[in-house]
């Protein structure tokens, strides 16, 4: 272990984890969850979605390849820590600009090594997300166990006020002319999805998450995107309600959150998950196209499909399963499509093979899907980028905008 100052880690329920100090003085609070990915934590760490969320790579070694300014996935850093096994002080890539240390201690957030990740990641998912703290400063755990019991708890939080922007701004198109103009809330959106809808032909106008429907209309947009953040789901119904005054008058585009605030404006329910999917290697199948892509995830809540409405047999291949069943329609050969009060037919579109939850869902008779995984991912796997490809056949009128994968 590298001859740094002690810091010290624990759980709500009275684990400990010491270790040494490997980013920025001080101490802090938060939801300890873990990410499987074996690179990206530069964009992790810069992700809005892990605010109010201490971080443990299950990688041993973080920080290889250093990091740089044009990897960053927002304005700063908003996960409130970092754990890892062991954090590399010298960074070997030709992109790199700043180690990890430094780039931990610029950006203020704690950071502790010498931990062991793998019994941190077992014992959270025997026991579940919980909160934790960690400090440089505070090395008493008994204090420092009761700090983290009083953090705020994720289920119930609103943290979208606390990572979105506050004034509009413009995110250009790549090329002279867009061929889409569209408008984002923005309720802690990553770069890289603008650049994949840049890519893509659109000019993106970024709004905050409190603006209203009136407000959005009135600039004419061909789409209407609804971006990741962080927090509990149910605690943002400003926007979903929102949402509930565009579906139909203009088509839209949900990823992670944005899948979230499009289902909860179909009268779905949501729930947290015991561990939550975090990570670069999750399988989901596209259940129109019968393809499984490699996908890169980050949500603790999860969408309860069959709360939406009852199972609507004609439209789902005569199967009759029970729609709260999902692995049962893995290899049904027909998504199930369940009947949404206000909207209609909703179908069920893409599904996780691990744990057989809701992935995606699109309206029958209104152009608007959705996917809880990040098909932007920065960075990768690449398997699912076609959908903002999807999004702009939607915006074009395409009936089957979300067949195609090309």
């Amino acid at each position: 272990m590298p001859d740094r100052a002690p810091a010290l880690l624990v759980l709500e329920d009275g684990t400990v984890f010491p270790g040494c100090a490997c980013g920025a003085e001080g101490t802090s609070a938060g939801e300890a969850v873990f990410n499987t990915s074996m690179c990206g934590y530069q964009e992790v760490l810069s992700d809005p979605s892990y605010a109010g969320q201490i971080i443990t790579m299950t990688q041993p070694h973080i920080g290889n390849y250093g990091t740089n300014g044009a990897d960053m996935e927002s304005r700063g850093v908003f996960a409130r820590g970092l754990v890892v096994r062991e954090a590399s002080a010298i960074a070997s890539n030709w992109r790199s600009e700043e180690s990890l240390p430094a780039f931990l201690r610029r950006h203020g957030t704690v950071a502790i090594e010498g931990v062991d990740t793998r019994m941190l990641t077992r014992h959270i998912r025997e026991a579940g997300a919980m909160r934790a703290a960690i400090s440089t400063e505070l090395l008493e755990a008994d204090a420092l166990v009761a700090r983290a019991r009083e953090c705020a708890p994720m289920a119930g939080s609103d943290f979208v006020r606390e990572v979105a922007i506050t004034e509009p701004y413009v995110w250009g198109s790549e090329g002279a002319e867009p061929r889409y103009r569209v408008v984002a809330f923005d309720s802690g959106i990553k770069y890289n999805i603008l650049r994949r809808l840049a890519e893509t032909g659109c000019e993106v106008t970024l709004v905050p998450p409190t603006y209203s429907a009136d407000e959005v209309l009135a600039m004419k947009p061909d789409g209407v995107f609804l971006a990741n953040g962080p927090g509990d789901p149910a605690a943002v119904e400003y926007l979903y309600s929102t949402l509930r005054a565009l579906v139909g008058r203009v088509p839209l585009f949900g990823i992670c959150l944005g899948h979230q605030m499009l289902s909860l404006a179909m009268g779905a329910g949501t729930f947290k998950l015991k561990y939550g999917h975090r990570g670069g290697n999750l399988p989901v199948k596209n259940l129109l196209t019968g393809r499984v892509e490699i996908t890169s995830q980050n949500h603790g809540f999860c969408v309860d499909f069959a709360s939406i409405g009852p199972l609507v047999p004609e439209l789902s291949g005569g199967i009759e399963y029970d729609p709260a069943d999902l692995g049962s329609w893995a290899h049904a050969g027909a998504p199930p499509v369940v009947r949404s009060e206000t909207f209609g037919p909703v179908q069920l579109t893409h599904l996780n093979l691990n744990d057989m939850t809701c992935e995606g869902i699109r309206l029958l008779e209104y152009p608007a899907f959705s996917v809880q995984y990040h098909p932007e991912a920065a960075p990768g796997p690449h398997d699912s980028r076609y959908l903002f490809g999807s999004f702009a056949r939607c915006m074009d009128g395409v009936s089957d905008y979300l067949v195609a994968t090309g």
